[in-house]
């Protein structure tokens, strides 16, 4: 009998540290967001009352298991509110709609500083020669399950949203990218054809940002921060696809195709289209004839 008594009771201790979590999450995800953490939610994205019942219901169930499961430090003094995690829970969250997901499962940690803060780099140079250096940064995922943010630039890109520039947005599709097992630009797409139609247009457009970069062209959609890496490319699209979606899909309509069967959302749906450029001065603004040309013309 004592035999038993010791085989079960060491079962349960096995099995205490893998049950434990999964029931205290139960228990997080079977409370309402209180009222005041929905209104948090609410202004964290300026389109949420546009969104379907359905994915706001899935992002507010995210949004719980996100502040249930992520540490949130504040660095350089600051001190980490409620709103200020809610408010990147949401925005983080926003990329795993529609989606099978674990929440990040990967990522334990956000470090929050108040503004852009200083990254100690090594840089390579010539012969080989490494030399310390500081660069300022406005956030950084890393693979250790850990990622660093700029509170000044999140609360920037929340009131702001359709300026493109979203660190939060950004930071977390490195995030994404990285769960494929590198950081690379190509996420995990599920098929081997997913990959083939992902590889051809983005390193297409990829490699059309880099010689526009290079020749000191603006590509009017997408930052050139994006030339810099494919992992920056896709962190840098994926800022673009949510806050600029009709640009996007109307400059890059292969990239925003792709895109879209990736995140599996549309977000034209929640964005107005942004309105009809105004025309220069000088310039008729009224219709002109348009005459069709045959190659009999030329």
């Amino acid at each position: 009998m004592e035999a038993w008594l010791w085989l079960i009771l060491t079962a349960l201790a096995i099995a205490a540290p893998f049950a434990y979590p999964r029931w205290t999450l139960r228990r997080a995800l079977a409370r309402p967001l209180p009222a005041a953490d929905q209104a948090v939610l609410e202004k964290s994205l300026p389109f949420y009352r546009k969104l379907a019942p359905d994915l706001q219901r899935q992002l507010q169930r995210m949004v719980v298991q996100f502040l249930h499961q992520k540490k949130f430090v504040g660095c350089a003094g600051l001190e980490v509110t409620q709103a200020m995690r809610i408010t990147i829970a949401a925005q983080a969250c926003l990329l795993l709609l529609n989606k099978p997901s674990k929440v990040y499962r990967a990522l334990h940690t956000i470090l929050l500083y108040p503004s852009a803060f200083i990254a100690e780099r090594q840089e390579v140079g010539a012969g080989g020669v490494i030399t310390p250096a500081r660069q300022q940064m406005l956030g950084e995922s890393w693979s250790d399950g850990r990622i660093v943010l700029s509170w000044d630039d999140v609360e920037r890109g929340t009131l702001d949203w359709q300026a493109a520039n979203n660190v939060v947005l950004h930071e977390f599709a490195h995030q994404l990218d990285s769960e494929s097992g590198s950081t690379n630009g190509a996420p995990y797409l599920g098929s081997r054809e997913s990959y083939s139609s992902w590889s051809q247009v983005l390193s297409r457009d990829y490699a059309n940002l880099r010689h526009a970069a290079w020749l000191g062209r603006q590509d009017g959609v997408l930052d050139h921060y994006g030339a810099t890496s494919p992992a920056e490319f896709f962190a840098v699209v994926t800022e673009t696809f949510f806050t600029r979606p009709w640009q996007l899909a109307e400059r890059h309509a292969a990239l925003f195709s792709e895109l879209q069967k990736y995140y599996r959302v549309d977000p034209r749906e929640w964005l107005a289209a942004p309105p009809p450029p105004v025309p220069e001065p000088g310039f008729l603004s009224m219709p002109m004839p348009v005459r069709s040309f045959a190659w009999a013309d030329w």
